[in-house]
Protein backbone atom coordinates (compact mmCIF):
# COMPACT_ATOMS: atom_id res chain seq x y z
CA UNK A 1 0.00 0.00 0.00
CA UNK A 2 2.95 2.40 1.13
CA UNK A 3 4.81 1.36 -1.90
CA UNK A 4 1.90 2.22 -4.41
CA UNK A 5 1.20 5.34 -2.58
CA UNK A 6 4.76 6.27 -3.34
CA UNK A 7 4.85 5.08 -6.70
CA UNK A 8 1.62 7.42 -7.49
CA UNK A 9 3.36 9.91 -5.99
CA UNK A 10 6.33 9.99 -7.94
CA UNK A 11 4.34 9.99 -10.98
CA UNK A 12 1.94 12.83 -10.32
CA UNK A 13 5.49 14.85 -9.37
CA UNK A 14 6.73 13.98 -12.68
CA UNK A 15 3.74 14.57 -14.43
CA UNK A 16 3.39 18.20 -12.94
CA UNK A 17 7.22 18.90 -14.18
CA UNK A 18 6.79 17.86 -17.39
CA UNK A 19 3.69 20.03 -17.56
CA UNK A 20 5.46 23.09 -15.94
CA UNK A 21 8.56 22.49 -18.51
CA UNK A 22 6.44 22.34 -21.19
CA UNK A 23 4.59 25.74 -20.47
CA UNK A 24 8.11 27.30 -19.80
CA UNK A 25 9.01 26.12 -23.36
CA UNK A 26 5.35 27.12 -24.67
CA UNK A 27 6.03 30.90 -23.44
CA UNK A 28 9.33 30.80 -25.27
CA UNK A 29 7.91 29.55 -28.37
CA UNK A 30 5.09 32.39 -28.28
CA UNK A 31 7.00 35.53 -27.56
CA UNK A 32 9.85 34.22 -29.96
CA UNK A 33 8.77 35.91 -33.30
CA UNK A 34 8.99 39.63 -31.10
CA UNK A 35 12.65 39.40 -29.35
CA UNK A 36 14.87 41.08 -31.10
CA UNK A 37 19.25 40.40 -29.82
CA UNK A 38 20.72 42.87 -32.22
CA UNK A 39 20.22 46.55 -32.03
CA UNK A 40 20.29 46.68 -36.38
CA UNK A 41 17.42 44.46 -36.66
CA UNK A 42 15.06 46.33 -33.74
CA UNK A 43 12.05 47.81 -35.39
CA UNK A 44 11.31 51.32 -34.60
CA UNK A 45 9.18 52.27 -31.66
CA UNK A 46 8.18 55.87 -29.94
CA UNK A 47 8.56 54.58 -26.44
CA UNK A 48 11.18 52.09 -25.33
CA UNK A 49 10.06 50.62 -21.62
CA UNK A 50 13.15 49.71 -19.28
CA UNK A 51 12.05 46.97 -16.50
CA UNK A 52 13.53 48.05 -13.35
CA UNK A 53 15.36 46.02 -11.25
CA UNK A 54 18.27 46.97 -8.20
CA UNK A 55 21.43 48.59 -9.22
CA UNK A 56 23.53 46.95 -6.33
CA UNK A 57 23.18 43.85 -4.94
CA UNK A 58 22.99 43.29 -0.79
CA UNK A 59 26.77 42.87 -0.73
CA UNK A 60 27.32 46.42 -2.35
CA UNK A 61 28.46 44.71 -5.69
CA UNK A 62 26.90 46.47 -9.06
CA UNK A 63 23.89 44.04 -10.49
CA UNK A 64 25.06 42.72 -14.14
CA UNK A 65 21.21 42.78 -15.31
CA UNK A 66 21.48 46.46 -14.17
CA UNK A 67 24.42 47.43 -16.28
CA UNK A 68 23.15 45.78 -19.28
CA UNK A 69 19.56 47.19 -19.06
CA UNK A 70 21.13 50.42 -18.29
CA UNK A 71 23.12 49.76 -21.64
CA UNK A 72 20.66 48.93 -23.80
CA UNK A 73 18.22 51.48 -23.01
CA UNK A 74 21.19 54.09 -24.02
CA UNK A 75 22.02 51.84 -27.54
CA UNK A 76 18.19 52.15 -28.40
CA UNK A 77 17.96 55.80 -27.38
CA UNK A 78 21.22 56.76 -29.23
CA UNK A 79 20.63 54.45 -32.10
CA UNK A 80 17.22 56.53 -32.66
CA UNK A 81 15.45 53.50 -32.33
CA UNK A 82 12.95 54.57 -29.58
CA UNK A 83 12.03 58.20 -28.69
CA UNK A 84 11.14 58.36 -25.26
CA UNK A 85 12.31 55.98 -22.37
CA UNK A 86 9.72 54.87 -20.19
CA UNK A 87 11.25 53.62 -16.69
CA UNK A 88 9.44 51.49 -15.12
CA UNK A 89 10.13 49.90 -11.43
CA UNK A 90 9.94 49.26 -7.84
CA UNK A 91 9.29 52.60 -5.35
CA UNK A 92 7.66 50.91 -2.54
CA UNK A 93 10.42 52.39 0.13
CA UNK A 94 11.84 55.67 0.46
CA UNK A 95 15.08 54.28 0.37
CA UNK A 96 14.93 52.38 -2.56
CA UNK A 97 13.89 53.91 -5.89
CA UNK A 98 14.72 52.27 -9.06
CA UNK A 99 12.84 54.44 -11.65
CA UNK A 100 14.90 57.44 -9.75
CA UNK A 101 18.16 55.57 -10.31
CA UNK A 102 17.86 54.91 -13.26
CA UNK A 103 16.99 58.38 -14.35
CA UNK A 104 19.84 59.45 -12.74
CA UNK A 105 22.65 57.04 -14.90
CA UNK A 106 20.58 58.02 -18.09
CA UNK A 107 20.86 61.75 -17.63
CA UNK A 108 24.62 61.43 -16.85
CA UNK A 109 24.95 59.34 -20.06
CA UNK A 110 23.64 61.99 -21.58
CA UNK A 111 19.35 61.04 -22.49
CA UNK A 112 17.73 64.23 -22.31
CA UNK A 113 15.73 64.36 -19.21
CA UNK A 114 12.54 65.64 -21.09
CA UNK A 115 12.81 62.29 -23.22
CA UNK A 116 12.68 60.12 -20.01
CA UNK A 117 8.91 59.42 -18.03
CA UNK A 118 8.88 57.69 -14.40
CA UNK A 119 6.57 55.24 -13.71
CA UNK A 120 7.01 54.46 -9.82
CA UNK A 121 4.52 51.92 -9.81
CA UNK A 122 5.85 49.07 -11.97
CA UNK A 123 5.79 46.47 -9.13
CA UNK A 124 5.69 43.54 -11.15
CA UNK A 125 6.33 42.98 -14.94
CA UNK A 126 2.85 42.92 -15.11
CA UNK A 127 2.04 46.15 -13.61
CA UNK A 128 4.93 47.94 -16.15
CA UNK A 129 3.31 45.77 -19.24
CA UNK A 130 -0.32 46.56 -18.51
CA UNK A 131 0.25 50.18 -17.11
CA UNK A 132 2.22 51.09 -20.06
CA UNK A 133 -0.98 50.63 -22.29
CA UNK A 134 -3.11 51.40 -19.62
CA UNK A 135 -1.81 54.78 -18.25
CA UNK A 136 0.88 56.18 -20.41
CA UNK A 137 -1.98 55.44 -23.40
CA UNK A 138 1.14 53.32 -25.64
CA UNK A 139 0.08 50.22 -27.27
CA UNK A 140 3.00 49.39 -29.37
CA UNK A 141 6.35 49.63 -27.35
CA UNK A 142 9.85 48.22 -26.95
CA UNK A 143 10.47 46.17 -23.80
CA UNK A 144 13.92 46.51 -23.00
CA UNK A 145 15.62 43.66 -20.13
CA UNK A 146 17.26 40.39 -20.85
CA UNK A 147 15.72 37.55 -22.79
CA UNK A 148 14.22 35.06 -20.43
CA UNK A 149 12.96 38.71 -18.89
CA UNK A 150 11.76 39.57 -22.40
CA UNK A 151 9.24 36.11 -22.87
CA UNK A 152 7.52 36.65 -20.00
CA UNK A 153 6.47 40.17 -20.30
CA UNK A 154 5.53 39.34 -23.62
CA UNK A 155 3.81 36.54 -22.99
CA UNK A 156 1.99 38.87 -20.80
CA UNK A 157 1.59 41.71 -23.43
CA UNK A 158 -0.22 39.00 -25.91
CA UNK A 159 -2.57 37.97 -23.42
CA UNK A 160 -3.12 41.25 -22.85
CA UNK A 161 -3.64 42.66 -26.40
CA UNK A 162 -0.96 44.87 -26.08
CA UNK A 163 1.57 45.28 -29.24
CA UNK A 164 4.99 45.03 -28.03
CA UNK A 165 8.53 44.19 -29.23
CA UNK A 166 11.64 43.42 -26.78
CA UNK A 167 15.28 44.40 -26.99
CA UNK A 168 17.02 41.30 -25.50
CA UNK A 169 20.17 42.80 -23.58
CA UNK A 170 22.83 40.29 -22.83
CA UNK A 171 22.84 38.25 -19.79
CA UNK A 172 25.79 37.74 -17.11
CA UNK A 173 27.53 33.95 -17.49
CA UNK A 174 26.60 32.96 -14.08
CA UNK A 175 22.40 32.91 -14.20
CA UNK A 176 21.37 29.39 -13.34
CA UNK A 177 20.01 30.42 -9.92
CA UNK A 178 17.77 33.66 -11.91
CA UNK A 179 16.65 31.30 -14.53
CA UNK A 180 15.66 29.01 -11.99
CA UNK A 181 13.39 31.76 -10.13
CA UNK A 182 12.22 32.58 -13.48
CA UNK A 183 10.83 29.64 -14.14
CA UNK A 184 8.37 29.91 -11.08
CA UNK A 185 8.10 33.46 -12.15
CA UNK A 186 6.83 32.19 -15.58
CA UNK A 187 4.05 29.71 -13.34
CA UNK A 188 2.85 32.69 -12.00
CA UNK A 189 2.14 34.90 -14.47
CA UNK A 190 -0.04 31.98 -15.98
CA UNK A 191 -1.84 32.13 -12.83
CA UNK A 192 -2.02 35.82 -12.66
CA UNK A 193 -3.69 35.65 -16.63
CA UNK A 194 -5.53 33.10 -16.62
CA UNK A 195 -6.78 31.74 -12.91
CA UNK A 196 -6.56 34.81 -10.71
CA UNK A 197 -7.03 37.61 -13.41
CA UNK A 198 -5.16 39.89 -11.99
CA UNK A 199 -4.21 43.56 -12.83
CA UNK A 200 -2.19 46.13 -11.60
CA UNK A 201 -2.09 47.31 -8.48
CA UNK A 202 -2.43 50.40 -9.18
CA UNK A 203 -3.51 52.51 -12.09
CA UNK A 204 -5.09 56.26 -12.00
CA UNK A 205 -5.12 58.71 -14.41
CA UNK A 206 -4.47 58.93 -18.03
CA UNK A 207 -0.51 59.99 -18.87
CA UNK A 208 0.22 59.93 -22.46
CA UNK A 209 3.02 60.00 -23.67
CA UNK A 210 3.72 63.10 -26.21
CA UNK A 211 3.10 61.70 -29.45
CA UNK A 212 5.03 61.51 -32.96
CA UNK A 213 3.21 63.81 -35.53
CA UNK A 214 3.66 62.36 -38.81
CA UNK A 215 3.64 64.86 -41.78
CA UNK A 216 3.25 63.85 -45.29
CA UNK A 217 5.29 64.13 -48.02
CA UNK A 218 3.04 66.48 -49.84
CA UNK A 219 2.59 68.61 -47.02
CA UNK A 220 3.29 72.13 -47.12
CA UNK A 221 6.93 72.86 -46.00
CA UNK A 222 6.70 76.10 -45.36
CA UNK A 223 5.47 78.48 -43.29
CA UNK A 224 4.78 75.56 -41.19
CA UNK A 225 3.47 74.82 -37.40
CA UNK A 226 3.13 71.90 -35.21
CA UNK A 227 -0.40 70.58 -34.32
CA UNK A 228 0.16 72.73 -30.83
CA UNK A 229 0.63 75.59 -32.25
CA UNK A 230 -1.86 75.58 -34.99
CA UNK A 231 -4.50 75.05 -31.50
CA UNK A 232 -3.10 77.86 -29.71
CA UNK A 233 -3.78 80.19 -33.01
CA UNK A 234 -7.16 78.57 -33.42
CA UNK A 235 -7.76 79.82 -29.60
CA UNK A 236 -6.38 82.84 -30.42
CA UNK A 237 -8.09 83.90 -33.78
CA UNK A 238 -11.29 82.76 -31.18
CA UNK A 239 -10.74 85.48 -28.38
CA UNK A 240 -9.88 87.73 -31.11
CA UNK A 241 -13.58 87.49 -32.88
CA UNK A 242 -15.33 87.41 -29.60
CA UNK A 243 -13.51 90.44 -28.50
CA UNK A 244 -14.64 92.35 -31.49
CA UNK A 245 -18.38 90.85 -31.19
CA UNK A 246 -18.56 91.89 -27.96
CA UNK A 247 -17.40 95.34 -28.29
CA UNK A 248 -20.32 97.84 -28.28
Amino acid sequence: MFKRLLYSLLVLTGLMLITALALDRWISWQTAPYVYDEIQDLPYRQVGVVLGTAKYYRTGVINQYYRYRIQGALNAYNSGKVNYLLLSGDNALTSYNEPMTMRKDLIAAGVDPADIVLDYAGFRTLDSIVRTRKVFDTNDFIIITQRFHCERALFIALHMGIQAQCYAVPSPKNMWSVRFREFGARLGALADLFIFKREPRFLGPLVPIPAAHVVSDDNQGYPAVTPEQLLELQKKASAAEKKVTDTP
